[in-house]
């Protein structure tokens, strides 16, 4: 039932991103526009996270960040519902500049395998898409709580592409075991390295100046393989009637990424990942409660934002 369930919401999705461009981004600014108006929960989380890191902004600048953040987020929802939809050789065809491309080509014939950090910025299924059309890919995904929810992604991420190349592996123990045979194999893994880990499984770092329970596993699976470490994104740089155009942009990280003290691991890669998060903050996903889970147990999002 599941499947056939995912296959309708595929359905939908796919009818709805056949709109003309400039249809689904006048519908994302109106739902962007409801949310403000509402001030619903995720403007409501997108404002806190604000507040929390850009404590010294002025309320009016950080009111016009948090428009352009829902804005944007609206945005994007209907983008990728394009991006899942639509034949991947067109979907990377908005892929306007490349950058760094030949650094995954290089990690790759290096042979200790390669792990692409792939933060909450820009459009992160293009950047899926386009990671699967060089490469066999294994990618870390936090499933959702619906068996349904799982079963659309899955449905979505393999559509239109060969689904043999992407490999999606579910962030469990077993999980970790499979990324770490991949990467002893020589190949390539993406990770979504910001999304909040369980307690336990994780190591507080500075993250726009505020303390934030960070994933362990990324440094431990690089100071064990000794992998190769890249970071990437896909940035929207403008659009046309076509839709946003993106520039691909690919990185080396601090090798302190792969020390072997979790402290120093993930301190580097929240530095990392915030350098990325500076160039566009409202290309950054702040709807996200990234800071919940906090050293002195206040969750600092209790009880506006829930």
């Amino acid at each position: 039932m599941p499947r056939v369930l995912a296959a309708l919401l595929y359905a939908l999705a796919a009818t709805a991103a056949r709109l003309p461009w400039r249809w689904l981004a006048a519908l994302g600014d109106a739902i962007a526009a409801a949310a403000l108006r509402r001030n619903s929960r995720e403007s409501r989380i997108t404002l806190r996270n604000l507040e929390l890191i850009q404590p010294d902004a002025a309320p009016a600048d950080r009111e016009a960040l948090r428009r352009d953040v829902v804005r944007v987020t609206a945005r994007q929802a209907l983008e990728t519902l394009r991006f899942w939809t639509r034949p991947h050789s067109r979907n990377l065809a908005d892929i306007v500049e490349h950058h760094g491309a030949e650094r995954l080509d290089a990690a790759i014939a290096a042979g200790r395998g390669v792990i692409v950090v792939a933060p909450h910025y820009g459009n992160w299924e293009l950047l899926n898409q386009w990671l699967a059309s060089r490469t066999p890919l294994a990618i870390l995904y936090a499933p959702p709580e619906s068996a349904i929810g799982d079963a659309f992604l899955q449905r979505v991420r393999a559509a239109h592409g060969d689904a043999s190349r992407v490999t999606q592996i579910r962030a469990e123990a077993a999980g970790a075991r499979q990324l770490f045979k991949w990467l002893q194999g020589g190949g390539v893994v993406g990770i979504l390295p910001d999304q909040q880990p369980k307690q336990g499984d994780g190591e507080f770092a500075p993250f726009f100046g505020r303390p934030a329970l960070t994933m362990s596993l990324l440094g431990r699976l690089a100071a064990r393989t000794g992998a190769t470490v890249l970071i990437a994104w896909c940035e929207r740089i403008g659009e046309d009637a076509r839709g946003p155009r993106f520039a691909l942009h690919l990185e080396p990280v601090d090798e302190a990424v792969a020390d072997r003290d979790i402290a120093t691991s993930v301190a580097a890669l929240n530095h990392a990942i915030e350098r990325v998060a500076r160039r566009d903050l409202a290309q950054y996903q702040w709807t996200y409660k990234r800071f919940s889970i906090q050293p002195d147990g206040i969750n600092p999002y209790w009880p506006d934002c829930y």
